[in-house]
């Protein structure tokens, strides 16, 4: 991944992660879940990365989708 991508979206819940990302996705953004939860014990996050230019709208359509 390009150093111009961030972490917009945490969740521990991965259907919470792909629900934020088919979100931003029909709004036109691209987006990618990184995975960082431990597989074995559960515990860590996805995480919701897109593109720098597009950070500050993708945040607010997750906050207008009650995604906080």
């Amino acid at each position: 991944m390009e150093n111009n991508w961030v972490c917009i979206y945490s969740t521990s819940k991965l259907f919470n992660a792909e629900m934020a990302k088919d979100i931003l996705y029909e709004n036109g953004i691209p987006a990618v879940i990184i995975n960082k939860q431990d597989s074995t014990y559960l515990f860590g996050f996805q995480e919701i990365y897109v593109e720098r230019d597009h950070a500050v709208i993708a945040k607010h359509i997750l906050q207008k989708a009650e995604f906080n």
